[in-house]
């Protein structure tokens, strides 16, 4: 549900530009591509604090909960799939994910998954063994070095995958 939407200030818009450009540094050289200079940049805000940031058609781009991370959404993955590190899970988790349960550490550890190794609280990309594209966003609850060595537990909170309501949300004008 959407609660209010405003055009971004410049001052604002550069700061949102500072802090994606920190978090995700390989997109410097395709931030002009995702948020044009000239375009302005909609703030959408939505129930239980979700922010979400839209350009200037309206399409989605990054969301955040509260003061949490600015994570892209699916559609903006599937085009710049280099934004977020991977993590990769066997061909039986496909279906829990698509329902949003969290990936579990035996879905990042067995033949088929494959993981990044990045450290706790690292915004990824859940892709799945023999798709091509993301299926979800996730945030790491522990380290995959640690997920690697428990193998029990949430290795990945879902935060956003294939026909939720972020990704159905229709463009905001």
């Amino acid at each position: 549900m959407i609660s209010n939407v405003n055009n971004a200030k410049s001052s604002v818009q550069k700061g949102i530009k500072a802090s994606l450009l920190a978090q995700y540094p390989q997109i410097e050289t395709y931030l002009d591509q995702i948020l044009p200079k000239k375009d302005a940049l909609k703030i959408i805000k939505c129930h239980e604090h979700i922010e979400i940031l839209a350009g200037q058609s309206g399409e989605l781009l990054f969301f955040r909960q509260r003061d949490g991370p600015y994570c892209p959404t699916l559609k903006l993955v599937h085009k710049y799939p280099f934004i977020l590190p991977h993590m990769q899970v066997d061909k039986g988790a496909i279906r829990f994910v698509l329902s949003g349960a969290n990936i579990m550490c035996p879905g990042l550890t067995s033949p088929g998954a494959r993981m990044t190794r990045v450290p706790k609280d690292t915004v990824v990309a859940v892709m799945a063994e023999g798709k091509q594209h993301a299926l979800g966003i996730g945030l790491t609850k522990l380290k995959a070095d640690d997920i690697l060595e428990k193998n029990k537990g949430v290795g990945v909170d879902n935060i956003h995958f294939l026909n939720d309501g972020l990704w159905n949300m229709k463009p905001v004008k």
